[in-house]
């Protein structure tokens, strides 16, 4: 077998390192991000090929059995899920993260030399099974195999205080005396805390936390690069950490609250429930022929795309309606909200899919201005991001987030399964307006039959 040099090595992980840098540098626009995540696929190739060609491996035929069968059950998975199934698919691969890097601090506790070593293994293992329970809890909330709302029970606030200062009880003793025995008691408290701290988060914050899980899997990984000495893990590591970090903050500005008061908001009251109450409130709905005449005879329309945009994979019938319009001359741009969805530029990457022309996604607050100028505000799928409780109401749960001005067009058109309200879990105001009329029915049902009134007018 051949084994690299110590020179080639170090170069080829620098390259390595360099392709994780450009590929979040793509990931950071839509126009990019197809070509940033190719860059860092093959950077994460040529740190495993390296990796094997750098050193004298034992258990070679166990290695490479265990990458054919995780290839065999990753493949197929990314293969296979739903748009609308992404962040579900995302919550698990960094729940695997942060498991097999504390499971890799646990195998070479044996190998420390000194405390400084000590520590790092104690880091590693427990975020990284905080990081891996915390993800699994996210994956089934999100998944729907337990409840969205927030869990809490009596006491919980203590449990979790006390849980946390076990845990650095033990890690500190860990550092100290590298023991066995401790290192398995902190993996145990770990998993524990991931649950003390992700079962309070509810609804709409779910993502948020799958942001800040993945930020903690990256110092989970930066940890282990101390461990074992390899620079690339370390650099790797610290990119995804800072990433995450930052990502967390932003989506969290998005929402107008603060991450602490996302993660611990449940114990006062202050986390998004995830109500599905229904209202019996009178609505104005309207047919798909009503909804064509106004598309059809405006000037300028903004579209507001949201999570059932994505469940009802409507973004193909949606972009030909924009074409069609756009063909009668009618102004058509996309609305798109930091949080709409169920992970960051989830509305994106959906209507990406659909090439729909980067230049008619339009951020926040370039958009926000223009509502006053739009004839009609057509909300596909949405709800929270448009909701005026989060301006009007200081006890809702999404009270100060800054959402998409949809209030101030001429028209507003809702396209909705039904009443009940979004993922956080409140009525919308917004539906019970004068200038407000809804369609209900699934969004691509519903976005058919108005393109084919449209195309009829």
């Amino acid at each position: 077998m051949i084994v690299l040099n110590p020179e080639w090595t170090a170069f080829l992980y620098l390259v390595a390192a360099v392709c994780f840098i450009l590929a979040l540098k793509g990931l950071s626009s839509p126009r990019s991000a197809r070509r940033g995540n190719l860059i860092g696929a093959g950077g994460a190739l040529l740190a495993m090929v390296v990796a094997f060609l750098s050193t004298e491996l034992d258990n070679i035929l166990l290695i490479i059995g265990v990458i054919a069968l995780g290839s065999a059950l990753a493949v197929p998975a990314s293969r296979l899920v739903k748009m609308t199934q992404m962040p579900q698919l995302v919550a698990l691969f960094n729940g695997v993260g942060g498991g097999a890097a504390a499971l890799v601090a646990l195998l070479e506790l044996t190998h420390v030399d000194g405390i400084g070593a000590a520590i790092a293994v104690a880091f590693t293992v427990l975020v990284g099974s905080v990081s891996f329970s915390g993800s699994v809890i996210t994956f089934a909330k999100l998944q729907g195999l337990m409840p969205t709302r927030p869990i809490v029970f009596p006491g919980a606030p203590f449990v979790l205080v006390l849980v946390a200062a076990g845990s650095l009880g033990v890690g500190v003793w860990l550092s100290l005396t590298a023991a066995p025995v401790a290192s398995f008691v902190l993996l145990a408290l770990g998993i524990a805390l991931g649950l003390m701290i992700v079962l309070p988060v509810g609804g709409a914050d779910v993502p948020i936390v799958i942001s800040l899980l993945n930020a903690f899997t990256g110092l989970t990984v930066a940890a282990s690069g101390l461990v074992l000495g390899n620079t690339l893990l370390l650099v790797a590591g610290t990119l995804v950490g800072a990433s995450g970090t930052i990502l967390t903050r932003a989506m969290a500005s998005a929402m107008g609250r603060s991450v602490i008061g996302i993660m611990f908001g449940a114990f006062r009251g202050g986390s998004s429930a995830g109500s599905t109450e229904v209202s019996d409130r009178p609505v104005r709905t309207s047919s798909a022929e009503d909804v064509a005449i106004l598309l059809g005879y405006a000037q300028k329309v903004i579209v507001i795309p949201g999570y059932g945009l994505a469940v009802a994979q409507a973004q193909h019938t949606m972009a030909e309606l924009a074409s069609t319009l756009e063909a009668k001359g009618i102004e058509v741009i996309y609305a798109i909200h930091p949080v709409a969805g169920r992970m960051p530029g989830h509305m994106n990457v959906l209507l990406a899919e659909a090439n729909v022309p980067y230049e008619q996604l339009k951020e926040m607050d370039e958009v926000n201005p223009q509502f006053a100028t739009a004839d009609v505000a057509l909300v596909v799928g949405a709800n929270d991001v448009v909701n005026p409780a989060a301006k009007t109401s200081p006890g809702s749960p999404i009270y100060g987030m800054p959402i998409l001005d949809a209030s101030l067009a001429r028209q507003i058109v809702f396209l909705k399964r039904s009443m009940r309200p979004g993922f956080a879990g409140i009525e919308n105001e917004l539906l019970f307006d004068p200038k407000t009329t809804l369609l209900f029915g699934d969004a691509k049902d519903s976005l058919a039959k108005v393109l084919t009134a449209v195309k009829a007018l």
